[in-house]
Formats: C-alpha cells, structure tokens, sequence
C-alpha cells in the first residue's frame, strides 16, 4: 500500500473511493453486514485493518439491524463510527434509523443505491434512501466516485458539529458508480485527518464523572414533542454548516460543493432536476440542445435532506416549465418524492407571495431496477418540456421516462 505525501490521481471504483476515504478518516468503529453491491466497501475496508493501516475495530454483525444497533451502542460511547448498507439492508435497519437520528448521534453511513424488493432486484434506484428520507439522517447524493470520495470526508464534519450531531447517509448509484472504474483525485492521508479532526463529543457514556442517559422513556408527561421539534429545526439549520464545510473542502481540495449545482439555468425557459449519476447524460443533451439554440438547463441536487426549499425556489422561479426525475416510486403519491417535495416548496413559495405562479411542475419517473437512462429518453424529455411551456394548461403531471413498449 503507498502512503501518499501529495495530492494524487487513482483509478478506483465509486465503492473503492469511499473505502480509501475511510481509511484516511480512520474512525474507531465499523460495524457492518454484507449485501450487494454495498459489500466490496467493507471488503475493501477490512483489508486497511488487516494490514494495519487503521486502527478501527471492525464489527461483523448478523444484520444490518444488529450492525446500526452497534454502531449506535459505539457512538454513545464516544466512538467515531461508520457503517454501510443499502436497499433491504438499509431497510431492515429502519428502527434504528430512527434511533440515531433522534439521540443526535453522528454516524456516518455509505449507501450504493439499491432497488428494493420486489420482484428481486440488485441494481440501481432510489427507493432505498427515499425511503428512509424522513428518518432523520441528513442525505447526500453523489454524481460519480470522486464526489462519493469528497462526500464521505466531509460527511463527518458535518455529522460531528456541535450545532448539527445528526448522522449523515452518502450515496452513490448501485453498479453505475459503485463498480465502474473511475479515476480520482484523492488528498494526503495527513490532510484528510487535519480535516476531519478528532472526534470530541459533548457526552458518553464513559464518562463517568458526569453521567448521562441517552434513550430515556419519554412518555405523555415527558417532551417527545419538543424533542421532535429541536430535531426539525437542527435539520433546518444544518444547510449553513453544509455549505460551510463545502467551502472549506474546496478551498483545501479545488472541488467546490454547495446544497446543488446549478448548470446554464440563468437564460433557461426549462430544465430538470436531478440527482446522482444521472447528471452526466442530462448535462451532455443540455449542451446539445444548447448549440441548437434551444434554452434548456439543469439543476443537480447534491444535499436532499435537509431539502433546500427556498434556495431551490430561488433558483428555478423564472423557468416556465420544471421536469424533476426521480429514480423512485412512491405508490399513491402524486409523482416521485423529490417532485411532491419541490411542488410542495413551490406552493409555499406561492402562499408568501414570494414567487408568481408561473412555473409548471412535471414528475418523471426514470431507471428503476436499473434501467438504462439512455440520451434520447433525456432529449424526450426536454423536448417535452419546451412543448408544455407553450401550453396553459397541462393534462398530465406525471410521465415514465424509458418504459418497455
């Protein structure tokens, strides 16, 4: 294994770069349960232990339930800890999802997206993470292996500020980027820890001399309620501390990060909205369609939760029409969930008067289990995004992007 002295390029997949980014944080404990295509991290990183190159103490447990439990267990100990997981793993570990997030642990989790069952299926969509969208977790969405590698480093800074203490989920697409080779640019195993500091948590459970409960019974004369809305309002105000660190990582690495990206969206009359792997190919079309003359734009969403409401509101308010792609199906819903979210955003803006109801909402629903998300389906769409912005009225808000015919 070479020590890097510098700033450095390597070709690894997205599940490769998350592992070396573990290795340079070098958290105390790792607890995890193997499931494709999540368990080439863990592979990966039981290789740095065996080798010596970390010092973290490696938890095989017997399910993804019992491997949140101890990283929960760790974290309120004082432990800097990480898991992985995804799909039905992250699924079986819904209680404890829960759990984390409202005793405001800062575990760090990386999440190759995974469709769920079923039919049986171990390739790419959102509903896993989607799923867990209301757990309490702050979630990240990564485009490709180097933001997965970027995101995993200062997912613990963020977890870790004295103002956030919420755990943080890192994503990246299933197979897309978790198994394909790309090269990246990773920093000094040095850097990386002056970065991410040592782990100083407010209270644990050792320390003795000051004693304190953590998962307490808070019953119909206890402060569940309060506690629920502190949690509500720390998720609202980890925004700023996420672009902060943002900042901060991209003045030590060059690679800016903020809530989203925004791509020729300042002359567009449409765009979409998406996340993940999926940006590449809408990024591509949109520079086609440019040199055709046509306004068309995007915006990649990097950070869903905490939602960045008005600052999405901000900017896609002078678009007519909006397609948001949502790599998930929320049946009985109205569209995808970052759709119903946006919309709902929108309305509000609308209500305060701080936006005229002029921008048209439309839900596709593309790659589930996998599908290929090919350019002509990402030109499709476009292109019926310009048809609707010359139309009062829509008849329909929802559309499947590559259906089989």
């Amino acid at each position: 294994m070479v020590v890097l002295t510098k700033s450095s390029r390597i070709a690894v997949t997205g599940n490769q770069a998350v592992a070396w980014a573990m290795r340079q944080i070098n958290p105390d404990v790792v607890a995890a349960y193997p499931i494709t295509p999540q368990s080439e991290i863990v592979e990966a990183f039981a290789s740095y232990v065996a080798d010596g190159l970390v010092d973290t103490i490696i938890v095989p447990a017997e399910s993804e339930h019992s491997a949140l439990s101890a990283c929960v267990g760790a974290s309120v100990c004082g432990a800097r800890t990480m898991t992985a997981t995804c799909s039905q793993g992250l699924a079986l570990m819904w209680e404890i999802l829960y759990i984390a997030s409202s005793l405001r642990l800062p575990i760090i989790m990386a999440n190759p997206n995974r469709a769920l069952s079923a039919p049986i299926n171990i390739h790419c969509d959102h509903s896993d993470t989607m799923g867990a969208r209301d757990s309490g977790w702050i979630q990240l969405y990564s485009e490709h292996a180097q933001e997965a590698y970027d995101n995993l480093i200062q997912a613990v800074r963020i977890a870790e500020n004295e103002e956030v203490m919420l755990p943080v989920l890192v994503s990246h697409d299933g197979f897309i980027t978790s198994h394909c080779t790309q090269p990246i640019e990773v920093l000094p195993d040095a850097v990386v820890q002056e970065f991410v500091g040592q782990y100083k948590p407010a209270y644990t459970l050792f320390d003795f001399e000051n004693p304190v409960c953590f998962g307490g019974f808070d019953g119909l004369a206890g402060y569940y309620f309060e506690h629920k809305k502190e949690q509500i309002e720390i998720m609202d105000r980890a925004k700023a501390i996420i672009q902060e660190v943002g900042r901060e990582y991209g003045r030590l690495s060059g690679r800016n990060y903020d809530l989203f990206e925004s791509y020729r969206l300042e002359d567009a009359e449409v765009g979409v909205v998406v996340q993940a792997s999926a940006t590449g190919v809408c990024r591509m079309i949109v520079d086609k369609l440019r040199e055709e003359g046509l306004l068309v734009g995007l915006l990649r969403l990097r950070v869903f939760r905490p939602l960045p409401a008005d600052e999405l509101v901000n900017a896609l308010q002078h678009l007519k029409v909006v397609g948001v792609l949502d790599r998930a199906a929320c049946p009985g819903s109205r569209g995808g969930p970052l759709f119903t979210d946006l919309k709902a955003a929108f309305y509000d803006a609308f209500s305060q008067g701080k936006v005229k109801p002029q921008t048209k909402i439309v839900s596709f629903l593309y790659g589930l289990g996998g599908r290929e998300f090919r350019p002509e389906q990402v030109e499709e769409i476009l292109w019926r995004l310009l048809e609707m912005s010359a139309q009062e009225k829509l008849e329909n808000l929802t559309y499947y992007a590559g259906l089989k015919k």
